[in-house]
């Protein structure tokens, strides 16, 4: 099973780009359906983008167009490249991978969790 570590939150202000990965530890990350979750104080872990293990990729409508998830299967790495930010995107965002996972597959069916990154964009 593999282990997940995010990075590169951080406080950006409305409009700012912002990217954040997900390295997994591991030699079956290719396997996996990997997706970002976000979760706001107070409030359910939503999801966000998942790219499964054919690079297809599907985003929850908020962030169509602003938000672009990808993988690097040689770096075992996820990426969300975030664009256009809004202060409703402020949430701590979560990795996590499901191994032979679809792009259709709930949120509680995900059993490989990172740690979370906060990601702040102020008005």
């Amino acid at each position: 099973q593999v282990q997940l570590v995010e990075s590169g939150g951080g406080l950006v202000q409305a409009g700012d780009p912002l990217s954040l990965s997900c390295a997994a530890s591991g030699r079956t990350f290719s396997t996996y359906t990997m997706a970002w979750f976000r979760q706001a104080p107070a409030k359910e872990r939503d999801f966000v983008a998942v790219i499964d293990t054919d690079s297809n990729t599907y985003y929850v409508d908020s962030v169509k167009g602003r938000f672009t998830i990808s993988r690097n299967n040689a770096k075992n790495t996820v990426y969300l490249q975030m664009s256009s930010l809004k202060p409703e995107d402020t949430s701590v965002y979560y990795c996590a991978a499901l191994q032979f996972g679809s792009m259709f597959s709930a949120r509680d069916e995900y059993d490989v969790w990172g740690q979370g990154t906060q990601v702040t964009v102020s008005s």
